[in-house]
């Protein structure tokens, strides 16, 4: 069963996996089996948008629950399924099958360890239904192998930005210019967290409507710029606190009832 929650951290540095040592790691075992993953994406966000947005969003706001519930966060993944932006430069993509499976091994990795309570806080649409899939593999294959862990292990996919608070909170910012991609209330939190964007906002004409797309040449054709119906040059970085604040309070409560629950 999972065990209670532990203390609020004081600082990120205090939950982030990577800067644990494998003893470390053992002993909050003892106390806590639940974990924090931040999913995310590299690909294109508009003229203005950094490429690296669903990333930068995911683990700052898995951070920042982290650091609320004093569960511990892995290092983002930071690669996902975005085969139909790769019209635009920089995008790096996953096919269904390797993101399905690089989630698979993650948790299987995790379960073997003892971790019963996979938590991914996700940042890019195009991961959720390949996540989910991943998810039931997981089980199935935790349990051929006999894990321990495989009773009590659960996983659950928490998209920060379709969170009831979040969406709410960007309809009552931007109205209907937040858009479907490249959206200002994602591109505020990416202010926030890395202020050197800035330098890279700018007004923009009115972004083509968003709509069904067919593939990546498609996307390019019906969406020259890369937006969604989305006005990006809207956001600024005390939005992106806000918003931050809303999805981790959000998120954090999801959490911790996800971690309670037997």
């Amino acid at each position: 069963m999972p065990a209670s929650l532990p203390n609020t951290a004081d600082s990120t540095d205090d939950i982030r996996l990577a800067l644990r040592s494998w003893p470390e790691v053992e002993t909050y075992l003892q106390t806590c089996k639940g974990v924090i993953i931040p999913l995310g994406s590299t690909e294109q966000h508009g003229p203005t948008g950094a490429i690296g947005t669903d990333a930068l969003t995911a683990e700052a706001i898995a951070l920042e629950v982290g650091r609320r519930t004093g569960v511990l966060v892995t290092p983002a993944q930071a690669f996902g399924m975005a085969e139909h932006h790769l019209g635009f430069a920089g995008t790096m993509s996953l096919q269904p099958a390797t993101l399905l499976a690089v989630m698979q091994d993650l948790v299987l990795s995790l379960a073997r360890h003892g971790f019963e309570r996979v938590f991914v806080i996700n940042g890019h649409g195009g991961n959720i239904a390949t996540t989910k899939a991943a998810f039931a593999q997981a089980h199935g294959t935790a349990a051929s192998r006999g894990l321990p862990a495989t009773p009590h292990l659960r996983c659950r996919l928490s998209n920060w930005f379709m969170a009831g608070p979040v969406m709410r909170q960007a309809r009552d910012l931007y109205g209907d210019k937040e858009g479907h991609h490249a959206t200002p209330s994602e591109i505020a939190v990416t202010l926030q967290v890395e202020p050197s964007l800035q330098s890279k906002q700018r007004p923009l004409e009115d972004p083509a409507p968003a709509g069904p797309i067919h593939g990546p040449d498609d996307f390019r054709r019906r969406h020259p710029d890369g937006r969604m119906g989305s006005h990006p040059s809207l956001a600024t970085a005390d939005h992106g606190a806000a918003i931050i604040e809303t999805a981790a309070t959000a998120l954090s409560e999801d959490l911790r009832s996800f971690l309670s629950d037997p």
